[in-house]
């Protein structure tokens, strides 16, 4: 599919600098896009790149930056302009049309029309799926389920009984949603299992990467708010509750009973503990360990960062040593406001 440059500039509420008959087919890296492909500059760093681009096409935030390059389109955010253009330029994934014949369907299943189900699904009882759902090869789904308009599922996603997922969400290959919780309580025998009987509920516009979990509740339901984000091989245990536009980067890991507000961030393999709450728009940095509630927003950091290994050794060897520094000062201190008693 081709547009031409003017066609781009008016879905995202641009200008156009330069030719607006340029024909564009595709979007590349400022390094490495071609004369028919539209690239961007997000970040200033890259800045120096504008000058040697083969791009047909630059999007760009201000008129200063469109004199260094032929053909530009200025808005005011490139990155979200580029985010809303890449929709144009993504290739038809499906080979089969309709209801692919291999598929196993049960009789009291409900598909909506323009559905497309591929090879060796399987849909079991009362499973409602609405329109304009694709569900990709190998997906399993399970009684009772429902999908609503324009979702899709890619190849071999697993649905548990009683899952209920909104609009035009995108769950990607491997992802699991609906398995029983961890829940066990402790016997002289060793561990009964405690049934999970709640399920799990997300919102409209959700996209959950590959090989991500999201676990039934055990009583009420794991709930996912609208808009949220979850990248791949993230856990999201039994009875998490995620406001709407929260994002989530991979392997973190999420214990029961988490509430977490609207519009937060979580970045990559951060440790969240169970039965704790963090508010709206709160941001926590990397590889943190949340142990305990966040009640105000902001920027949450917990661990120490890089450095050289022997640096590294060194501070681990002061660290062991706190303990007795501390006792240490604290018998100096008990000295000194004698002598200034004394004094």
């Amino acid at each position: 599919m081709s547009y031409t440059l003017a066609e781009l500039a008016d879905k995202v509420q641009g200008t156009v600098k330069g030719n607006a008959e340029l024909m564009i087919d595709g979007i590349g890296t400022l390094e490495k896009a071609d004369v028919h492909a539209l690239s961007f500059l997000a970040n200033p760093k890259y800045q120096n790149q504008l000058e040697s681009t083969s791009a047909g096409a630059v999007i760009v935030k201000n008129d200063e930056l469109a004199q260094l390059v032929d053909n530009a389109i200025v808005v005011s955010n490139p990155y979200l302009a580029f985010a809303q253009l890449s929709h144009l330029f993504v290739p038809l994934t499906e080979s089969w049309s309709g209801v692919h014949q291999s598929a196993v369907i049960s009789s009291n299943a409900q598909l909506g029309d323009d559905v497309l189900v591929g090879p060796n699904v399987v849909i079991d009882d009362d499973v409602v799926i609405a329109e304009g759902c694709v569900i990709g090869a190998g997906c399993v789904i399970g009684r009772g389920a429902q999908i609503a308009q324009g979702s899709r599922l890619y190849a071999n996603v697993t649905l548990y009984h009683d899952v209920i997922i909104g609009e035009k969400c995108i769950f990607h290959s491997g992802v699991v949603i609906g398995a029983d919780g961890f829940g066990f309580a402790p016997a002289s025998y060793g561990w009964e299992k405690i049934d999970q009987l709640g399920s799990v509920v997300i919102g409209n516009n959700v996209e959950v990467g590959a090989n991500t979990t999201i676990d039934r509740g055990a009583i009420e339901n794991t709930c996912i708010g609208h808009g949220v984000k979850i990248d791949n091989q993230v856990q999201i245990a039994h009875n998490v509750v995620i406001g709407d536009n929260t994002a989530i980067a991979a392997c973190t890991a999420i214990a029961g009973s988490v509430s977490i507000g609207s519009a937060c961030t979580i970045s990559g393999g951060v440790g969240i503990a169970g039965h704790i709450e963090i508010v709206d728009h709160v941001h926590v940095t990397a590889m943190s360990m949340i142990s305990k509630s966040i009640l105000r927003a902001g920027s949450y950091s917990s661990g120490s960062g890089m450095e050289s290994t022997s640096k590294w050794r060194r501070s681990v060897a002061r660290i062991r040593q706190l303990d007795n520094m501390a006792k240490k000062i604290s018998k100096l201190e008990k000295i000194l406001n004698k002598f200034s008693e004394k004094g």
